[in-house]
């Protein structure tokens, strides 16, 4: 069909008089949405029963929970780029995409999430499966609104993925009562561009532009570090020019990991709690710190108090709340970070940061003697987390979009994954969500068909959402799924032995034969136990056509190292439980 007759079809639904539940539809696809994970139930129905006419154009994805349908949309929407759609029914219905919902807020991730409501008349009587979720979900929504009457339904969704998708992104509810989906009304669509007072993107400030340039310019150690706005803003290759032309050392957040390629010679490593050992010390030994996407959050920083006390702190950021929230910027730049990278980049002068560069070589020569050569060449007889992650790596040739769940097995993941190519790490950052991982692989899988997805989870967050095997093979989706089985909830018992003399207080794990359960979904796999098996089995992983599952015993009480303490300085960064006792 040419884009002429696309727009003669178009034209003539419109000012057509249907339901408030076939506009839903309607306007989805106006929005170019191609996937909807939900689950129905009695206060949705009507939009379900639209839905059945259009099951050729839009693809529904029943999930066997409803926190497994808002966490597959986050999936989908971070290795796609594109905003996730999810659909459920009223009460517990919209109550269960609450952990989502929060996740996808403090992790910057475009949704629009539609719930079924009980008839207007009813709403604040208690009536059957009547919860109100404006308001319990309020402070974990960029917007929301309730739509009582059918013709509010096309200006009240184009506004939503306006909202949801434009500045910082974030999460949109909306409620839609019995009554407004199944009155009618003159359906009419027009996309939103603009809402007065809603300004997503601040025109940059020239003078702190040049202000920013200058402190650059006159540099002698600079630092960059870049967050998950790179990959919003689609700024990676603004990155990669800004950071080679400057000659200045970079280091990702959990989430801006894959932003830029692994082994770039200016790509450090990664930030945070267990990030690599130079990009946490050299914080504190810059001179300028450029941070790019990224919010300061105390995974990241440590202890304020001795943050980068020494440095003057350039912050580029799209969300005015951001600013001075936790580190006080000297500059603060305020818009898209492409926008902004572009027209640093004419500013910057070409340099060359060679001994500042060594330095953090030097860094990553110690943590490579003292952790990550017996991590990847374990003495032990068990199974490290990361020679497993490692393996995967170097099987797929560093080309999988890697999907974690949260624990050890996420910390494994983002330290010895290797990354060619950008949304390729997704995981929950910001509110640390077990049960995350496997439908965000899911949802990855269903957006990007053509990329290897393989997920690592752990035995305590696995069992979470376990229930999504259905959906994996009910919808053949072929993720490949890894279980570092530790038989322990293992970051909390990481803690509990560094920090509270081995007291394992209720984080010991029975599980059942995660093999075996897959099985009786149709879902094929193996048992791994010995490290001669390892290589081979993961290999018949990659080579399977489906969904395929392996499942590895790991070190009981391995631990992920370094690690900064919570409340300490990036700088009292640990590499070893001994670096605990002789702390203490």
């Amino acid at each position: 069909m040419t884009a002429k007759e696309k727009e003669t079809k178009r034209s003539k639904q419109q000012n057509v008089e249907i339901s408030g539940s076939e506009a839903v539809i309607r306007s989805l696809i106006e929005e170019g949405t191609e996937i909807i994970f939900g689950y129905p139930g009695g206060q949705i129905m009507p939009i379900y029963d639209a839905l059945y006419d259009y099951r050729n154009v839009l693809r529904h994805i029943l999930t066997r929970h409803e926190q497994g349908a808002v966490h597959a949309a986050q999936g989908y929407a971070r290795a796609t780029g594109k905003t996730g759609v999810c659909l459920v029914t009223s009460g517990p219905g919209a109550t269960n995409l609450i952990t989502g919902i929060a996740d996808a807020m403090i992790d910057s991730t475009p949704l629009v999430c539609i719930t079924g409501q009980v008839a207007s008349p009813l709403l604040g009587s208690d009536a059957f499966q009547e919860s109100d979720i404006i308001g319990i979900s309020m402070p974990i929504t960029k917007w929301n609104y309730q739509i009582t009457s059918p013709d509010e339904i096309p200006s009240t969704i184009a506004k939503a993925f306006y909202i949801a998708a434009t500045g910082r992104p974030g999460p949109v509810l909306i409620d839609i009562t019995k009554n407004a989906q199944v009155g009618k009304f003159k359906y009419k669509y027009a996309k939103c561009h603009k809402i007065r007072s809603y300004i997503p993107e601040f025109p940059v400030n020239k003078e702190k532009l040049n202000q920013a340039a200058d402190l650059i310019n006159s540099a002698k150690k600079p630092y960059l570090l870049y967050g998950q706005g790179i990959l919003l803003s689609r700024a990676e290759k603004e990155l990669k020019q800004f950071i080679e032309k400057t000659g200045i050392p970079a280091a990702g957040t959990l989430l801006g990991l894959s932003a830029i390629k692994t082994n770039h010679p200016l790509n450090m490593g990664m930030l945070g709690m267990h990030g690599n050992y130079g990009p946490n010390i050299k914080t504190n030994e810059c001179d300028v710190l450029i941070a790019v996407g990224m919010r300061f959050d105390d995974r990241v920083t440590g202890n304020l108090k001795t943050y980068a006390k020494q440095a003057k702190v350039i912050h580029i950021e799209i969300d005015p709340a951001e600013i001075n929230k936790n580190v006080k910027s000297d500059i603060a730049l305020l818009g898209d970070a492409k926008r902004i990278l572009k027209l640093l980049h004419l500013l910057a002068e070409k340099k060359k940061h060679l001994s500042w560069v060594n330095e953090f070589k030097d860094a990553h020569e110690i943590e490579m003697k003292k952790i990550i050569s017996s991590d990847l060449n374990p003495e032990t007889l068990g199974i490290g987390m990361a020679e497993v992650v490692n393996k995967v790596s170097e099987l797929t040739n560093s080309s999988a979009i890697i999907v974690s769940d949260v624990g050890q097995n996420q910390m494994a993941a983002a330290r010895y994954s290797k990354f060619a190519t950008s949304r390729s790490h997704i995981t929950s950052g910001g509110l640390g969500t077990m049960g995350f991982g496997l439908p965000a692989a899911m949802g990855a899988k269903l957006g990007i068909p053509d990329r290897e997805v393989v997920l690592f989870v752990g035995d305590g967050g696995l069992q979470m959402t376990i229930q999504e095997f259905g959906t994996i093979a009910q919808e053949k989706v072929p993720v490949k799924i890894v279980v570092l089985n530790n038989r322990f909830l293992g970051m909390v018992r990481q803690w509990q032995e560094l920090f509270f003399e081995k007291r394992y207080s209720f984080t010991e794990i029975f599980s059942p034969d995660f093999v075996k359960v897959a099985a009786a979904y149709g879902i094929p796999g193996q048992l791994v136990n010995k490290r001669k098996d390892l290589n081979k089995a993961l290999q018949t992983m990659l080579e399977s056509k489906g969904s395929y599952i392996v499942e590895v015993m790991v070190e009981k009480e391995d631990n992920i190292f370094p690690m900064v303490p919570a409340g300490a300085s990036v700088s009292d960064i640990l590499l070893c439980v001994n670096d605990i006792k002789s702390s203490n």
